[in-house]
């Protein structure tokens, strides 16, 4: 008995596994707010690290969260890097921008999942709003698949990249 159980624990562990391996082996997450702002009111506040305190939807999170900045103060070469018990720990660096129409990020998270993304954000004006566009496009290694096995994660992050852009229109347009 105790044999068959074994047997038959395997066998959904491995059927698991297999299925984990037929996911996707890349990701795109997007989302897009409009904002009553024109764009060059909108790039500062995405291309300064220094200024994602007032609107990203992670910097609440760890109220013990340590940020460490680096590079050029904004823009190209702009460096942010953070450790938290919540948050794990990473680092960001824009890698190109073209103002104030798009801002190009290498990202990469070391804790608790290794991964390294990339994350877009464009900026279209409209008359007097702007349509913002945040994207992030990466691979899915093994570990990221099995994740998503239990996880949605257009779900959890989209969810984030939401609520982010809600306050980044709270503040574009406060201002």
């Amino acid at each position: 008995m105790v044999t068959t159980i074994l047997i038959v624990v395997l066998a959904l562990i491995a059927a698991l596994l297999l299925y984990a391996a037929t996911r996707p082996d890349s990701f795109r997450l997007q989302r897009t707010a409009t904002i009553t702002a024109p764009p060059d009111k909108i790039f500062p506040l995405i291309a300064d690290f220094h200024k994602w305190t007032a609107w990203s939807p992670w910097e609440n999170r760890d109220p013990d969260l340590k940020r460490t900045y680096s590079g050029a103060q904004s823009g190209r070469g702009a460096i942010y890097e953070w450790e938290g018990k919540k948050t794990g720990t990473g680092r960001m660096e824009i890698t190109d921008t073209s103002a104030p129409s798009k801002i190009i990020i290498k990202l990469d998270f070391f804790t608790p999942f290794e991964a390294h993304n990339t994350t877009e954000f464009t900026m279209e004006g409209r008359g007097n709003s702007t349509n913002v566009s945040w994207v992030m496009s990466g691979r899915n290694n093994f570990m990221m698949k099995l994740v998503g096995v239990f996880m949605n994660m257009d779900k959890v992050v989209g969810k984030d990249f939401e609520t982010g852009l809600a306050n980044m229109k709270a503040v574009a347009e406060k201002s």
